[in-house]
């Protein structure tokens, strides 16, 4: 399989030990991609991640480390204008912080995976069909 992560995918990846979204991470035949912005999302919320996760600070980024080894990373400047215009008409009135998961979606054509239902949804009204919600591939 071939997708795009979404940030949350990788909040709940962090949050246990061991899990279902790791096994589907860490399996070889899958291919997954990212964009940088979620460098910038991870950090913005370190803090929950360490409350949640009851880890100290150390054990969240050794397992970081090794979960995000296993997505290839894209930057967002590599996606041409059109694409990344595209994707802001699309998420303008879900989550504008969606805008770069949507366009490297366009971009490489592959899925979106995700946990956010309200993105779905939203994305389908409009005609995108390009997201699976993680709980599918991991039941």
């Amino acid at each position: 399989m071939k997708g795009i992560i979404d940030t949350n995918v990788i909040f709940s990846a962090l949050l246990k030990k061991e899990s279902k979204i790791k096994k589907l991470i860490f399996d070889p035949s899958n291919k997954f991609y990212t964009c940088n912005f979620l460098f910038i999302e991870l950090f913005k919320y370190k803090e929950k991640i360490e409350k949640i996760s009851q880890l100290d600070f150390n054990d969240i980024l050794r397992s970081m480390k090794i979960l995000l080894s296993k997505i290839r990373f894209v930057h967002e400047d590599i996606i041409p204008p059109q694409i990344y215009q595209k994707a802001r008409e699309l998420c303008s009135d879900i989550d504008e912080n969606d805008i770069p998961f949507v366009a490297l979606s366009l971009f490489i054509d592959a899925p979106i995976i995700t946990r956010d239902k309200k993105l779905r949804n939203g994305l389908n009204k409009k005609g995108f069909e390009e997201i699976i919600l993680l709980e599918t591939l991991i039941e």
